[in-house]
């Protein structure tokens, strides 16, 4: 058993002094949360500057003290072994718990410089002829010195942030603090550094903590009475598990009210690599934001269902696109008045009024950037709880998906794959890795190229798709649907390559490699084989509706065993209001059915309690599974969420487990096959059903 690690974001509205029990009102509380931050940000600034340099960097990164050992794996420690400490200001008392945090701070700072500094050093040293289209050897001796991690958006980024370097100073960078200054420092105190000298954290219920801090009484305390002791409640999301364990927090301010940034562990099973049967792929599609489906390995052969799965974006992605659009014309806006403002002179009487809309259009332009983040990231865990429950529902123990790294942006993939980009695919991943870890689901990555390509059905890999607009446009070009003329498979492009990915995925488990930092799982190795679809069996209730459409059924016994044909062929009974109120009073059972799913509810439903309109729903159906949960968009079995998404509902597939028996209409019992018959026969008069009366 492990643990998985998340962060739940809460508000502290007030806080209780624990001394006299005074309560501290919000305004209070924030102004002295923000007297601790200062502190720690100032020292954690301080040591970040000093050491901004080539030599306490490689100090730093050869992960050896000045004695001879090796450097502990807390940052505070590490820091504290090499001598980086800072003071506070004269005349200003700051506890060494206090200490402790800004020194965490800073060393995870420095040490998240290292990654960059070792990415531009393998970027330099291989500094191509022209860095705008580097060769295959070019790439090749990149990789080779690339560190652990590395994303292509990373190499993108460094290698035009070198290249303006070289266009402005004629060199190229000797190291990263020649070519970037000192980063800058979070406002917030890191509390994980601290112990029980400066707080306490406790669980008191399923959804509620109790914090216990110190925090500063002024700005400047001068001695250890102007700190004091503050409770502050947390009402825990619903996010956090009741058997969840909670960890030392973050304290922030933003927007004027104190947020507790609280991670939580949950214990989790352990999902093997290999020896997975049933399995999951998705694909970011060019129609859909994912398009997946479920397989099985049988026999060294991937057997899909048959059923595609997709999770349509579409409506959320044009609004993304809008507010991007606004974004930028804000931020023109505002830097034309910034500029207005740089050539003006202080007398100027426009200064005022152009400062004000300056400021104006700023904090309207943060308003929006806050909008957009905040709608990629509950995409981004929408896709991802709909992909997880889909696994769940099949059965499945592994989720394979393309690797963000392989995917390319050639002829008219680039404008998808930038749409795709802006909603966030790397925060898709990380939210599935972590809701799958709840469910003991494995997450695999498998290469991209050619998915989209060749055919799943026949060549293993060989085949080559025709992509044309339609089904019925064949012979033009076109992106949205996939055919092939060897097989004649026509598909959804998506589907195909959706089928492509976990067919890649479950005859390559074996070559699939785990990093030891991160655990994320890789398979590099491309193993094709053909993907068979498997037709689901027709519902036994729609064959025993057929059987009772049969001449038993309309004709008389008489009648039905006369088989000769001298005769003509009897009409069928006349639909008349004399022969429906036979029907529903007196139960026969010749009259005929209708096969029409009922509007309402077919049974009467209970009178209101406080008055008001009766609750209607759908007709229950006995025997049907319980519906999964579906990621919460729209037309799913919640229907609340996204509104402007859709996505296959989350069904279980009953083909890789044993068949679940449903009651025949035969089976049903009499109080229910009577129902059922008045309302057939109320639906064939032409009455609404829910005009019956009960």
């Amino acid at each position: 058993m492990s643990k998985l690690t998340a962060t739940a974001s809460c508000t502290a509205h007030a806080a209780t002094a624990d001394r006299t029990g005074e309560v501290v009102p919000q305004a209070l509380l924030v102004q002295r949360v923000t007297w601790l931050a200062a502190l720690a940000q100032g020292l954690s600034a301080r040591i970040v500057t000093a050491r901004w340099n080539a030599p306490d960097l490689d100090a730093l990164a050869c992960g050896v003290g000045p004695d001879g050992r090796a450097l502990p794996s807390k940052g505070w420690m590490a820091v504290r072994r090499l001598g980086w400490g800072a003071r506070p200001a004269t005349g200003v008392y700051v506890c060494d718990r206090v200490q402790r945090c800004a020194q965490e701070q800073a060393a995870r700072a420095l040490r998240l410089a290292l990654h960059r500094r070792a990415l531009l050093e393998a970027i330099v040293a291989t500094w191509p002829h022209d860095p705008g289209a580097r060769t295959d050897a070019e790439w090749h001796a990149l990789r080779a010195v690339l560190p652990n991690g590395a994303t292509p958006a990373q190499i993108r980024n460094r290698t035009r942030q070198v290249r303006a370097f070289l266009n402005e100073h004629g060199t190229l960078p000797a190291d990263l603090t020649e070519l970037e200054q000192p980063p800058d420092v979070a406002a917030e105190i890191v509390l994980a550094a601290a112990d029980r000298q400066l707080l306490t954290l406790e669980r008191t219920g399923t959804r509620s903590a109790r914090l216990r801090v110190r925090l500063p009484l002024t700005a400047s305390p001068a001695c250890g009475k102007d700190w004091a002791w503050h409770v502050l409640p947390i009402t825990l999301p619903p996010t956090v598990p009741a058997q969840a364990t909670v960890c030392t927090p973050t304290l922030r301010v933003t927007q004027g009210r104190v947020r507790v940034d609280l991670p939580f562990q949950i214990p989790i099973g352990f999902a093997p690599a290999t020896g997975h049967v049933i399995a999951c792929g998705f694909d970011w599609g060019l129609n859909t934001l994912l398009t997946g489906v479920a397989g099985q390995l049988a026999n060294d052969r991937v057997i899909s269902d048959g059923r595609p799965l997709a999770y349509d974006a579409s409506g959320v992605s044009a609004k993304l696109h809008r507010l991007r659009a606004e974004r930028e014309h804000l931020a023109a806006k505002h830097e034309h008045q910034e500029r207005l403002l740089v050539g003006m002179t202080a007398a100027d009487p426009r200064v005022a009024e152009l400062s004000m809309a300056c400021q104006k259009v700023g904090v309207e332009h943060e308003r929006l950037c806050a909008r957009i983040r905040r709608l990629n990231k509950a995409l981004a865990w929408s896709a991802a709880r709909w992909a997880v429950d889909q696994a769940v529902a099949a059965g499945a123990t592994v989720i394979y998906l393309e690797d963000l790294a392989t995917l390319e942006t050639r002829g008219r993939n680039a404008r998808a794959n930038a749409r795709l980009s802006g909603q966030v695919r790397g925060q898709i991943v990380e939210a599935i890795r972590h809701l799958a870890a709840k469910h003991t689901i494995a997450v695999v990555t498998v290469p991209a190229r050619g998915t989209s390509r060749y055919c799943p059905r026949c060549g293993e890999g060989t085949s080559v798709l025709r992509h044309c607009p339609a089904p019925d446009r064949l012979a033009e070009r076109g992106w949205k649907w996939a055919y092939c003329s060897a097989c004649g498979l026509s598909c959804d492009r998506d589907w195909a390559a959706a089928e492509r990915i976990v067919s890649r995925g479950l005859l390559g488990q074996n070559a699939t490699r785990t990093d030891h930092t991160t655990g994320v799982r890789t398979i590099s190795k491309v193993v094709e084989g053909n993907v068979a679809r498997a037709r689901r069996t027709r519902k036994p209730v729609r064959a025993a509706r057929r059987a009772r459409r049969t001449r038993t059924d309309l004709l008389p016994q008489s009648a039905a065993r006369d088989r000769s044909k001298n005769r003509p062929t009897p009409k069928r009974p006349a639909r008349t209001k004399r022969a429906v109120d036979n029907a529903v009073n007196n139960a026969v059972d010749h009259v005929m059915t209708s096969s029409r799913v009922p509007d309402r509810r077919t049974v009467p439903a209970p009178p209101p309690a406080g008055g008001g309109q009766r609750p209607a729903g759908h007709a229950p159906k006995p025997g049907r599974p319980t519906p999964h949960r579906t990621g919460h968009v729209r037309n799913s079995h919640h229907r609340t969420g996204f509104h402007h998404a859709k996505a296959t509902p989350v069904l279980t597939l009953t083909k890789h487990r044993a068949a679940q028996s449903r009651p025949r209409p035969s089976e049903l019992p009499d109080s229910l096959r009577e129902l059922q018959r008045i309302q057939d026969a109320l639906s064939e008069q032409g009455r609404e059903p829910g005009s019956a009366q009960s």
